[in-house]
Order: C-alpha cells, then sequence, then structure tokens
C-alpha cells in the first residue's frame, strides 16, 4: 500500500464518512445476481491504489484471474476514492464499478448500512466458505455491520514496534519491551536530553506522533467500544481510561506535551527518508509492516529490531498481540453482474496463491489464514512478527459503525484534550465523549 493512500486512511477519513454512501443506494437490488458468471461477459473493478508497483501487482492478479475464468473479462480502474465510488453508484451506468476495493475500514457500516454493497453471506455459503475459518479473527471483524458481511479482507495491516537495536545496545537493553509500564522505562534510557530538546527520544507519544493514535494504542488492551445495545461503551470499559491515563503519564515522563511537540515540530514527512526513525531522532516507532522496507531504502545507520507493541500491564500474557485493519472488497448493489463479480471477488480474497502473491508483490499482511502459513510466502526474517499478529487471536480491530469512525475522531479529540492537560476527569471526558458518539450515531441512522 502506498504512501499517498496511508495519509487518507490513517488519518481518520471517518468524517467524510458521516455521509458517504447516505444515498447511494436504497434498496439492494435482487436482479443483480442472476447473472450466468460461465458466460462472456464483462465486469468493471475499481481499487484505489496508485503506485506503479503497486498497479502492476493487481493487474497480475486480475490476470490470473482471467486464465482461470477466459469468460470473465475485467476492466480495472485504479487510483478510485470513496467518494469517487460514490459518485459513480449515483449514476449507475454501464460504467459504473461491479467490484470495489477500498482502503477505509472504517466506512464498512456505511457500506453496509446502507445496502450500497451486497450482503456477501449468501456468495459464502453457496461455495461453502466459512469466514471465521478463512480470514484472521479481526479482519473477519471489521468486513461485517449488524449481521451484514458486505465486504471481505483483500490484504492487511498490522501494527508492531521498530526499534533501534544500536540504541537499544549502548543503553543495554536486552529486549524490547512487553508492557506499557517497561515501554515507560525503556524509553527514558533511550531519552537524550539536549538543552530544551533531545538529541534522542525514546519514543514519541504524543497523538500528533506518526500513527499514534487512540486505537492504534487501544489494541494492547481489550477494548469493547460498543455494548449489546450499540452504545458507546468508552465510559463503562476501563480500557479506555486505563490507556488514556498511561499515555498521560508518558507523555509527561518524557518531558512533558509541549516540550514533545516543539521536537516533533522537527520532524520530517513521514514518507520520507527523513522519518525521524529512519535518522535516530526517535529510538522506538509504532507503525505498520510498511515501515520495514521504507526504513531499510534509506540505508539507515543502525539495524533495525521488529516486535510487537506493548501490552496492557495487566494483560502482561497477550504480549504478541496488535492492531490490524486493512483493504476490503465488495460487490456493488448496482452491479447487474453480481455472480461474475463474486467470482473475481471469491478468487482475490480467498485463493491461496492469488492472496500470497499480491502480499508478495505489495509486501502487506496476507489476509487468510491460510496464506498467513503458506510456504511461498517471501520476506524479510523480521516480517513475521507482523504475520503473527495477524494470525492472534488476541489482535484487536475498531468496530464499524453506521456513521463510518465517526466515533473515533470523538476518541481521538478526547485523548488530546486530555495529553494537553486541558481535560484533567478523564471518567468525565469518557462520559461526555461517550454522549457525543450516541448522538452522532443516533442522528446517522
Amino acid at each position: 500500500m502506498s504512501g499517498n493512500r496511508r495519509k487518507s486512511a490513517v488519518a481518520l477519513a471517518a468524517t467524510a464518512a458521516i455521509s458517504l454512501f447516505a444515498s447511494a443506494c436504497t434498496a439492494q437490488s435482487n436482479s443483480g445476481a442472476n447473472d450466468d458468471p460461465s458466460k462472456e461477459t464483462t465486469i468493471n473493478f475499481w481499487h484505489g491504489w496508485n503506485n506503479p508497483s503497486e498497479v502492476k501487482a493487481i493487474r497480475a492478479t486480475v490476470d490470473a484471474f482471467q486464465k482461470a475464468h477466459p469468460n470473465i473479462h475485467v476492466k480495472v480502474v485504479g487510483n478510485m476514492t470513496d467518494d469517487k465510488i460514490n459518485q459513480a453508484l449515483r449514476a449507475g451506468g454501464s460504467n459504473a464499478p461491479d467490484v470495489v476495493s477500498s482502503f477505509t475500514t472504517n466506512n464498512v457500516g456505511k457500506f453496509c448500512s446502507s445496502k450500497a454493497f451486497v450482503d456477501l453471506n449468501p456468495f459464502l455459503k453457496k461455495d461453502g466458505i466459512d469466514p471465521e475459518k478463512t480470514f484472521p479473527k479481526a479482519m473477519n471483524e471489521y468486513t461485517q455491520f449488524d449481521g451484514v458481511r458486505c465486504t471481505v479482507p483483500l490484504l492487511g495491516d498490522a501494527y508492531g514496534l521498530y526499534y533501534n537495536k544500536d540504541a537499544f545496545e549502548e543503553a543495554h537493553i536486552t529486549e524490547p519491551p512487553r508492557t506499557w509500564s517497561q515501554l515507560a522505562e525503556v524509553a527514558k534510557k533511550l531519552t537524550k536530553p539536549k538543552g530544551d530538546s533531545y538529541e534522542q527520544l525514546g519514543f514519541m507519544p504524543n497523538y500528533h506522533g506518526y500513527e499514534s493514535t487512540t486505537e492504534h494504542y487501544l489494541g494492547g488492551w481489550n477494548p469493547k467500544y460498543f455494548d449489546a445495545d450499540g452504545k458507546s461503551n468508552i465510559a463503562e470499559d476501563p480500557s479506555f481510561a486505563d490507556m488514556l491515563s498511561t499515555q498521560k503519564k508518558l507523555v509527561d515522563g518524557l518531558g512533558g506535551y509541549e516540550k514533545l511537540e516543539k521536537f516533533r515540530t522537527s520532524f520530517g514527512d513521514e514518507w520520507g527518508a527523513k522519518h525521524p526513525f529512519h535518522t535516530g531522532q526517535v529510538a522506538m516507532q509504532l507503525d505498520g509492516e510498511w515501515r520495514l522496507g521504507m526504513a531499510e531504502e534509506t540505508k539507515p545507520k543502525f539495524e533495525i529490531g521488529v516486535a510487537p507493541m506493548p501490552v496492557a500491564d495487566d494483560q502482561a500474557d497477550t504480549y504478541g498481540r496488535g492492531y490490524l485493519t486493512g483493504t476490503i472488497a465488495g460487490i456493488t448493489a448496482t452491479s447487474q453482474k453480481q455472480n461474475a463479480a463474486w467470482e473475481l471477488v471469491k478468487f482475490m480474497t480467498t485463493d491461496t496463491d492469488a492472496v500470497v502473491n499480491f502480499a508478495n508483490a505489495i509486501h502487506n499482511v496476507p489476509s487468510t489464514l491460510a496464506a498467513l502459513k503458506s510456504p511461498k510466502l517471501k520476506y524479510d526474517p523480521r516480517f513475521k512478527t507482523f504475520l503473527d499478529i495477524a494470525a492472534n487471536p488476541n489482535s484487536t480491530t475498531t468496530p464499524p459503525s453506521v456513521n463510518g469512525g465517526a466515533y473515533l475522531v470523538s476518541l481521538q479529540n478526547l485523548g488530546f484534550d486530555i495529553e494537553k492537560g486541558r481535560q484533567k476527569d478523564i471518567a468525565a471526558g469518557l462520559k461526555k465523549t461517550a454522549a457525543e458518539i450516541d448522538a452522532a450515531i443516533e442522528q446517522a441512522k
């Protein structure tokens, strides 16, 4: 997955998701599943990749599909955002997509509830595919909403901890931290003050730091964002207050918010050679599997280590877990060729060789349990950390919501206020934010 794509995906593109697909399709058409996939036909596949190597990889996947299904011709259109897809579904017509892939897992709730994408459960059942036995647990969860599975996983992203092995050795640290208390201790040992700034910072905890979001941090806990009635659970589940207070202590322990923010403004671009982990300004970095290749390309002056992110102190026995997200694929409700479309979706997302070849080509995490174990996977030995995180049943994700990821924006805003010291009563802040989340969801229904 490209850096350009990730900027929008990781930046909680959820704000646009609130209205996304709200009126793209008001009812799921049954006529679209009456086509004969064994006859000569052409389907349209839209995806968001734009990096030349990624476009080449998706083309190779489609070519392999067409070789196995010579009667199904696939017209591929790349660099498609969710907004462009939305516009095409509203317009309809023969050029509208039949199959769509999206980078925004936060939008699954909207895709499913608006019925813009069809329920794939009947297709899976027809072909005897059990999603729980096919996909990793967290990926299985983020591709469905309210009993409707309108998407399936198409490769994934797993988040772990990168660390500067040379800095560890210099500080006489023998292994990466396994809990957040250990993270705080190691981060302090690795920090080298320089006047009112830092020569080296052990870890950048601030939420404006690269990839440092509330949901990524909560991958080390076992958060339940919503209760059985769909109401926000952040004020009731102690995981949220514990994570927010733990992060705040880490901020204060490393010099305080203002000092850290001043240092953060000296960082280079997240996707360039001057990323603070690449340059050695930061000794430990929360990031996804893509960072390993990006970092090595800059030829860093130190050896890079990779480990799972630390977990909550009271869940030390679950170390090895992590936060997962990824690309999703679905069939549009406006498609009149849904059976042929399903053949492509099924191939791309459940054929082990297809998944492995695509993962090898763009260096993402495979999205089926079989592909994660395939001997055909090619990767740096350190990459196995991310494969293990993906396969770990304790790994977590963020659940879909009817208004996309708006609830994550609300929680992140609370996190900003807490780390700055504006909100000192975390329990009160969580209660107020929960009410805000519930009101927004109710309005979106």
